[in-house]
């Protein structure tokens, strides 16, 4: 009886695959796994950073004001008198001072001065 040989290539065949394997895991941890924990990371940061008067935006899209933050829960003043109670991890970003944005909006408008324009006209007709 003869029996049939293992091919020469089969080898190479096993270690294609598992390059191709690390090559996707090293794919997917780049485009998606790391930047997801930078992201993560930032955030972790931002909420850690939170104080009394900060202006910010739930992950609900609700706009308020912190007043306290004991452990893990802000309370927010979403209106004059108007008080709720969130978690930290619900606050999505902090808006800019009121303050730094007038100053942006002083240096906003002094950017848009337009300089005096000359109006003249010159006639630039072939003269035959």
């Amino acid at each position: 009886m003869v029996q049939a040989e293992p091919a020469a290539g089969s080898a190479g065949n096993g270690f294609t695959t598992i390059l191709f394997l690390l090559l996707l895991f090293g794919v997917v941890y780049f485009l998606m796994i790391r930047p997801q924990q930078k992201r993560r990371r930032e955030a972790l940061q931002m909420q850690s950073a939170l104080g009394p008067g900060d202006r910010i935006v739930t992950i609900g899209g609700l706009h308020g004001t912190v007043v306290s933050i004991v452990d893990d829960v802000a309370t927010l003043e979403i209106s004059p008198g108007v008080t709720v109670q969130f978690a930290r991890q619900a606050i999505s970003r902090i808006l800019p001072r009121e303050d730094a944005a007038a100053e942006t909006e002083a240096a906003d408008e002094a950017a848009l001065v337009e300089e005096p324009v000359d109006d003249t006209i010159t006639d630039t007709r072939k003269k035959d």
